[in-house]
């Protein structure tokens, strides 16, 4: 099995999550994964909230890892200086954030945390599913599996870099 690992270094400031979702488009279109594929979207949005959670949680760089299967799989690791584990909480109604962990969940087909160096990484994998067949005239519509999942995130608490 053939793998490519892409890397990118993001720094503390919360406006590196956009930089880190234009890199992600990025590689996986580098890759073969089409942007208008589901599976792009799927990965950019776990990428956000996973990078969102190691800078705004942690106050810290981080580091994002993308493992891109030729068989088309992908695995998405954030890394950062915080060695607390992640935390999945609730959102109530009108609450801002909380919705992160629950929203990876949801979306990824597997995912987990380890300990790394002095801090720890947040994995998950999102398996590439076969390409559809066009809509057959008539056919009743497909739903998107995960499309409306609320969420939780990290809990928080600084670290020192």
């Amino acid at each position: 099995m053939q793998v490519l690992q892409v890397q990118l270094e993001v720094g503390a400031d919360p406006a590196e999550v956009g930089r880190a979702r234009r890199w992600a488009r990025s590689r996986l279109a580098g890759s073969g994964i089409r942007d208008d594929e589901p599976l792009a979207e799927t990965l950019v949005l776990i990428i956000s909230e996973l990078v969102t959670n190691a800078v705004v949680h942690t106050g810290c760089p981080a580091v994002l890892r993308m493992l891109i299967a030729a068989e088309g799989g992908v695995r998405v690791e954030v890394a950062d200086a915080s060695e607390r584990p992640p935390k999945p909480r609730r959102a109530e109604g009108e609450d801002t954030n909380g919705r992160g962990l629950e929203l990876v969940d949801g979306l990824a087909d597997r995912w987990g945390w380890q300990p790394e160096g002095a801090g720890k990484s947040i994995w998950c994998e999102v398996d590439r599913a076969p390409v559809a067949p066009s809509p057959v005239p008539g056919a009743p519509g497909v739903s998107v599996p995960g499309a409306s999942v609320p969420g939780a995130s990290v809990s928080s608490g600084r670290v020192h870099c």
